[in-house]
């Protein structure tokens, strides 16, 4: 048997969301309103500082289930160009290296994502990775349905779908290796005997201390918004100890006396 390395997608092998990048593409072929792509933007913001909940996601699966109801997937495909447009430059490269310590250590590596198995096999595909492990979704004579085909990959999905491929290409997950940033991936890091915590949330940080697991931290945007808060209440701070300071040496400088104006004014 062969050891493997399983990379979780956002927020692992890529800062943000891979889904705000499929949304882009799908409003400019009218598959989703403005109003819906300004929530999306949004939430991959909130995404990238604090990664996402269970409710969030069921929420997201069952929006992206009733958009699909009904529309071609040649159509789909062909949104492929623009989401990879997006995704490409957001990859991770130190990430993009650690996987390919793997692959030359003679481990295979994969995505393991609850995004579309299409999006994560092109991926995986492009970037040099063994396979991929994503979201099927039912189709029937060329449309897709809006339900589900196999298992959703997400939580308690994800070990369970990594077993099946490791039983078909003979894996031992426990010499095997897992990247994730959430709590909600805690199978999956616990499915292998290398589990490790990249850019994690706060719940996954904490267990990652505790268990002694490795953590890697490549996010920017906490860093840069903490940074940007800090130069701010800096520049606050500073404009207000200016006008402080203006205020005490105007208190300290000599007043003239009485009458001194009137006096130069009749010199």
């Amino acid at each position: 048997m062969i050891a493997a390395a399983f990379f979780d997608l956002d927020r692992t092998l890529m800062a943000g969301s891979s889904g705000l990048h499929w949304a882009r593409a799908a409003r400019s072929n009218g598959l989703v309103s403005r109003r819906k792509m300004a929530a999306y933007a949004w939430k991959n913001v909130v995404f990238r500082l604090r990664g996402s909940t269970d409710e969030e996601t069921d929420a997201v699966r069952a929006e992206v289930a009733g958009m699909l109801e009904g529309v071609r997937v040649r159509d789909l495909q062909r949104l492929a160009p623009k989401v990879l447009a997006g995704v490409l430059p957001r990859l991770y490269p130190q990430m993009l290296a650690v996987a390919y310590e793997h692959q030359d250590a003679g481990r295979p590596v994969y995505i393991v994502t609850a995004a579309s198995q299409d999006l994560a096999s092109v991926i995986a595909q492009i970037v040099g990775f063994d396979g991929a492990i994503g979201a099927r979704y039912e189709v029937v004579d060329g449309l897709y349905t809006g339900k589900d085909a196999g298992i959703f990959t997400y939580r308690d999905g994800k070990p369970l779908a990594m077993r099946e491929l490791a039983a078909e290409k003979g894996i031992d997950l426990e010499a095997s290796w897992a990247y994730s940033d959430s709590e909600s991936d805690m199978p999956m890091l616990r499915a292998v005997g290398h589990p490790v915590a990249v850019n994690p949330d706060p719940d996954l940080a904490r267990v990652a201390r505790e268990e002694g697991w490795e953590i890697l931290r490549f996010e920017q945007l906490g860093r840069r918004l903490k940074a940007f808060g800090a130069v701010g209440a800096a520049a606050l701070v500073g404009g207000a100890g200016g006008a402080a300071n203006r205020s005490r040496i105007a208190r300290r400088a000599p007043q003239p006396a009485p009458g001194w104006s009137t006096r130069l004014r009749r010199k």
